[in-house]
């Protein structure tokens, strides 16, 4: 993330009004606007705002890697497919959702997720995903 987000998210966080927050950005580096500021003289702003209370939080939680190769050659064709455009979104949700297509037939209410897949369930998965990425490199060429 770029200082720019990181100070205006600062600022929301720590509820600084327009003349404390000038007064912050003059104090620490003798500027008023971050436009002018250098990247170095942003980061010291940030340094100062998690000085005030300020903490970076993380959006989402991150998965570890399955230790499945399987699964993890779906989530890279995935991400493939999303490259090629072949695919609209790269979501993890829209993954989850076209799993379901193939493994859970008329049933709305569950999830499936990639990562508790058989390699029996998964293999028309990587199938139809190496089809999609072959006809996305192709489009790609030309």
């Amino acid at each position: 993330m770029n200082t720019f987000a990181i100070i205006n998210i600062a600022r929301q966080q720590l509820d600084l009004d327009e003349d404390t927050y000038r007064a912050l950005l003059e104090r620490v580096t003798g500027k008023s606007s971050l436009r002018q500021m250098s990247e170095r003289e942003r980061s010291s702003v940030v340094d100062e705002l998690k000085r005030k209370g300020f903490r970076i939080r993380r959006s989402g939680k991150a998965l570890p890697p399955s230790t499945k190769p399987y699964v993890r050659l779906i989530h890279a064709l995935w991400t493939s497919c999303a490259r090629y455009g072949v695919i609209e979104t790269g979501s993890r949700e829209a993954l989850r959702a076209f799993c379901k297509r193939f493994i859970a037939h008329g049933v709305d209410a569950v999830a499936v997720d990639p990562d508790m897949l058989s390699y029996d369930q998964a293999t028309p998965i990587i199938e139809a995903l190496k089809r999609m990425e072959a006809r996305g490199k192709a489009l790609s060429r030309g």
